[in-house]
């Protein structure tokens, strides 16, 4: 109970710290550079709110993650906490494409916005595909990987929901590497409606980068099945290897 009472404590803390900071960086002009204060805003929120949850990060395959430039990283969805352990994590600057609820949470919405983060309209199909398409401007010209959740919505069991097409077309429009990424049924953690923690390591798999140059929108659903196929072996190696279902 105490541990559920902190957390929530440092989750309120941090998240009005780092977005006041985001903000003010945006409205004095600061632009966005690697390490700047939009990466701040985003990475040390996300280890402030671990920190207080008392769920720790492991990382395996961390040497997959190719150096030298931005990439596209596809990973599975089932908590909030796979936004804080993928943004703790991960190298470099680092964008999520969201869904455009978010942006509506006070203050924590404009700093998304402000910090660069992508959100995504997925009533309006002519929107979303503008926003992919800032979301492939942002990796082009400012070099940040962005991280997508191709199913598009949390799994309350940690099944692979059905992936969708468009988070492949961004990487094939980027032309930049895409990493498979599976963390570990962080719905267990805080289910979703829930409100009492139960912490537990975050276990966060990286599989082998793929390859995007030379392919076209055409082979997007040919990258998806094999994206999935990959998350989806990766996520049989935990359970096989911890016993869980």
């Amino acid at each position: 109970m105490l541990r559920t009472l902190w957390y929530y404590i440092v989750l309120v803390v941090a998240t009005v710290i780092h977005a006041v900071g985001a903000l003010a960086g945006s409205l004095l002009g600061i632009q966005h550079r690697p390490g700047g204060i939009y990466d701040w805003g985003t990475a040390d929120w996300s280890r402030w709110v671990l920190r207080g949850a008392g769920t720790p990060v492991q990382i395996e395959g961390f040497e997959r993650i190719p150096v030298g430039g931005p990439v596209v990283y596809a990973s599975n969805h089932s908590s909030m906490f796979d936004i804080w352990a993928l943004s703790a994590s991960l190298p470099g600057s680092i964008r999520f494409v969201a869904k455009q609820e978010l942006a509506k949470i006070p203050l924590l919405g404009q700093a998304m916005v402000a910090a660069g983060h992508v959100t995504i309209d997925r009533t309006n199909r002519a929107r979303a595909m503008e926003a992919y398409a800032r979301a492939v401007r942002t990796i082009r010209e400012k070099g940040v990987s962005v991280v997508v959740f191709p199913e598009g919505t949390r799994s309350r069991t940690g099944e692979l929901g059905p992936f969708k097409n468009a988070p492949f077309g961004l990487a094939i429009a980027a032309q930049v590497p895409l990493v498979p990424v599976y963390v570990h049924a962080t719905f267990r953690i805080l289910p979703k409606g829930a409100w009492r923690l139960r912490p537990k390591p975050i276990r966060l798999l990286i599989g082998e980068a793929m390859a995007t140059a030379g392919l076209t929108l055409d082979d997007r659903e040919a990258l998806r099945d094999r994206v999935r196929a990959a998350i989806d072996a990766l996520r049989a190696r935990v359970d096989a290897a911890t016993g869980v279902p």
